[in-house]
């Protein structure tokens, strides 16, 4: 070492991790949260003891678990009722709830409670609620998200264990109750039953219960909060107006329930309805309609169904339900927006609007976009699993429809399954779980996170206009 030079200091790593905490935007805020949580999530199903029942899961298997369950999928390959201990289970459940509330909330939650201020990055990776109702903050959000969550699964949970008690003793039926009910107001589809609801197809309490737990969820909590400070202002004799945002999420989600229950009942009736007394048909199809495009329960075996009802039902869960929910999908919102601007169209109008309000160009324009990214995801990765599973077989006349189902569930974190999950391929698997985990966080959110930085200057110039015929 020449004389006068000094060593180079290495960073501490509790500086370097700060430095790289700092460093994160919103996008990679929220991206990342979910990442650590699948990663804490393999290593725990892969390395703690007392969760099986005979082997453990291989790392493969335990990434494809720890994704479902923090993406609130509900996919499996395995059974989860008999593989899992009750530990092993109760540890799936853990993972199911953390990823349905996402850390950020209890990360914002935490600072709430310690008193402290949120930093402006929590601030802006939570605010997108603000720019559609300014007068919700969130501090009371928060809180109320909290809060909202745990009694309402409470609640269900209680319900649950009315209906199974006599079925399955006192003691016995505490957790199943428990299980679903956390499960379904997280949109997830994990269930002790090996068969998953089948055994509930003529029990209503159940079945409606569940129901009203996916629907909860799955509206947002946004919404939930409108409708109850609504409520609460027309208590004390005033006017509350519901956003245009929780307008179209309660207009377009009654629409698909209604449209896909009629459809699921006709299409089912003589097929797997065959032998249910008519009002029992009328349930189950009324469950399809709001199970089958977020939540993942299943009353029915949808490889057995006809493919009417897998086609439809792969259009409803890419849907999916609303945004800051734990529902999955591009969300009804989206699906709103492009059927506003396509009446505003056909009526000749430049601006898209309803209800007496004109939607910014920006907010279409994210909408379309989502759509197409989404479908693009889709049609690839459609094409990848077909070249991963049909493409080793011999034959694969009639799986297309099997495996665009399985693709259509992860990528919109549904969990309905026409049987083929635990026959996937190693590379199958590893792709179902970038699905879900792609379709948990949004796929604009996640190409914001890992997209680089624009070095181009901004407002120096812009090319000359043309334009393209299109239509």
């Amino acid at each position: 070492m020449n004389a006068g030079t000094r060593p180079l200091a290495l960073a501490h790593p509790i500086t370097t991790a700060r430095a790289l905490w700092r460093g994160l935007n919103e996008a990679q805020l929220f991206v990342g949260s979910f990442l650590i949580l699948v990663v804490l999530g393999t290593l725990g199903l892969r390395l703690l003891p007392g969760l099986y029942t005979g082997d453990r899961l291989g790392w493969i298997d335990s990434l494809f678990t720890a994704a479902s369950a923090v993406c609130i999928t509900g996919l499996s390959v395995v059974d989860t009722a008999t593989y899992f201990t009750g530990a092993g289970q109760a540890f799936v459940l853990l993972l199911v709830q953390l990823g349905g509330l996402g850390m950020l909330t209890f990360t914002t939650l935490i600072i709430v409670a310690l008193g402290r201020r949120l930093s402006l990055r929590h601030e802006a990776a939570t605010a997108s609620v603000q720019e559609i109702v300014p007068h919700l903050d969130n501090p009371h959000l928060v809180r109320t998200i909290i809060l909202f969550t745990f009694l309402v699964e409470a609640l269900g949970a209680a319900l649950l264990y009315v209906a199974w008690a006599p079925r399955y003793g006192a003691l016995g039926a505490i957790w199943p109750s428990v299980f679903h009910a956390v499960n379904a107001f997280c949109n997830a589809g994990f269930s002790t039953f090996s068969d998953s609801l089948a055994g509930a197809r003529l029990s209503p309490l159940p079945l409606f219960t569940l129901m009203a737990l996916v629907l909860l969820g799955g509206i947002g909590f946004l919404t939930v909060e409108e409708l109850r400070l609504r409520r609460k202002t027309a208590r004390a004799g005033g006017r509350f107006r519901i956003s245009m945002h929780s307008r179209i999420v309660l207009v377009v989600t009654a629409v698909l329930i209604l449209g896909g229950w009629i459809l699921f009942t006709a299409l089912e009736w003589h097929r797997t309805f065959a032998g249910l007394p008519g009002w029992a048909r009328l349930m189950n199809g009324l469950f399809m309609s709001v199970s089958g495009r977020t939540a993942g329960f299943q009353t029915v075996d949808y490889d057995q169904a006809t493919d009417a009802t897998n086609f439809l039902t792969t259009l409803l869960m890419f849907i999916g339900g609303a945004p800051n929910s734990t529902a999955g999908g591009i969300k009804v919102t989206t699906i709103g927006v492009i059927g506003m601007l396509a009446w505003s169209r056909f009526r000749g109008r430049r601006v898209v609007g309803f209800w007496d309000r004109t939607l910014p160009a920006e907010t279409v324009q994210r909408a379309v976009g989502l759509f197409v990214v989404a479908f693009g995801v889709m049609a690839l990765a459609i094409f990848a699993l077909t070249i991963t599973e049909i493409g080793l077989e011999r034959s694969g006349q009639g799986e297309f429809l099997r495996y665009m189902f399985e693709v259509t569930s992860a990528f919109n974190t549904a969990g309905l399954s026409m049987g083929v999950t635990g026959d996937l391929s190693t590379g199958g698997r590893l792709l179902i779980s970038l699905l879900m985990y792609v379709g948990r966080v949004g796929p604009l959110t996640f190409a914001a996170a890992i997209a680089l930085r624009s070095r181009e200057p901004v407002g120096k110039f812009r090319y000359a206009g043309e334009d393209v015929i299109v239509g």
